[in-house]
């Protein structure tokens, strides 16, 4: 049973979206289950990964190695000199990957900072309230 629903799993995009077209031709609840399941399990996209969340080199060679047969980094192309400068430019862009992602964080930072600066200092300046001028009441 598990290896039916491993195939499954396995099966392409295009071949989930022709699974549903072909299901509501079919019969429409059979097309509806098809896409319940396509929406429920997120094969379409990236989007479950969240917003804002950034893949890691894992992912990105994982899903590299699925889409190109390979196997990440521990294929070879049989060239040692061609391997070496793969690896060396790999771990070259990762590192100004991590690099440019660290100076994205600075510069949010930087950017929240100055607007909580920003509103400090226009609070600090704004004139302070008077408590209302009238009679006062007298205590029994």
């Amino acid at each position: 049973m598990g290896t039916i629903a491993a195939r499954l799993d396995d099966l392409p995009k295009a071949a989930w979206i022709a699974l549903t077209i072909l299901g509501f031709a079919i019969w429409w609840p059979l097309g509806l289950a098809a896409l319940a399941f396509v929406i429920g399990s997120r094969k379409m996209g990236c989007w479950h990964h969240g917003r804002h969340r950034r893949w890691n080199n894992d992912e990105i060679r994982d899903t590299a190695s699925r889409w190109f047969g390979g196997r990440g980094r521990e294929s070879r192309s049989g060239n040692q000199a061609f391997d070496a400068y793969r690896e060396e430019t790999l771990r070259r862009l990762e590192e100004e990957q991590r690099e440019f992602h660290d100076f994205l964080d600075r510069l949010r930072f930087a950017k929240d900072k100055a607007e909580f600066d920003e509103f400090l200092a226009a609070r600090r300046n704004r004139p302070q309230e008077r408590p209302p001028e009238g009679p006062h009441p007298q205590s029994v």
